[in-house]
């Protein structure tokens, strides 16, 4: 992996020039390096009802909509959350105490920023959209996003295709002419249901 900015923007925007209509981002953990801020809120959403949850569970289904956390953390702790009342106690505890930490993952920012005019611009979320917004708006990229979809806009969401065709679809894109920006699994579970490339930034 690189640690340079400059050479991992360099790097994506090498591997994506020219060659497509419109990009696809994830925000968390993808244009925004927040993931550690994800999991502190969900550490202290899940102490309310005596869960000592280990942090790791965030990364490992990074991508995946809230309420399937909370459903994966009721089997692996044999605890009994309301996944939809979790899923919006743990948003709260976000935007109430960490949001405003936020930062940018910088070449990934730095690539949309790059392309504002000359290609399609949307955000893909497993997050609330007035979580997402904040998010953007914290980054200060939210105007230049042309398309947002987010957590329960859509039949199914990541890993399966719905979201990133919802996507394409709004942006008038055909799916194999988008690229996705990833950092979870699931992602890009969903990027290849949806016949379309993708990138884990996380790995560059």
């Amino acid at each position: 992996m690189i640690n340079n900015t400059i050479d991992k923007l360099a790097v994506l925007t090498q591997k994506t020039e020219g060659k497509y209509k419109a990009f696809l981002y994830d925000c968390d953990g993808t244009l925004a390096n927040n993931m550690f801020l994800h999991k502190a809120a969900y550490v202290k959403a899940a102490s309310k009802y005596g869960i000592d949850l280990n942090p790791d569970i965030v990364d490992e289904l990074a991508g995946l909509p809230t309420v399937k956390v909370a459903e994966e953390i009721n089997k692996r702790y044999a605890a009994n959350l309301d996944p939809k009342v979790f899923g919006k106690e743990k948003s709260t505890v976000f935007v109430n105490e960490f949001i405003e930490k936020t930062e940018p993952m910088p070449f990934v920012v730095d690539h949309l920023l790059a392309h504002v005019g000359k290609v399609r611009i949307a955000v893909v979320s497993g997050g609330s959209r007035s979580t997402v917004q904040k998010t953007l708006t914290v980054l200060g990229i939210l105007p230049y996003i042309e398309v947002l979809v987010c957590a329960g806009e859509t039949p199914k969401g990541k890993p399966y295709a719905d979201p990133f065709l919802r996507a394409a679809e709004l942006l008038g894109v055909e799916p194999e002419a988008c690229v996705v920006f990833e950092d979870g699994v699931p992602g890009v579970q969903a990027a290849e249901a949806a016949g379309m490339d993708w990138i884990r930034v996380d790995e560059i």
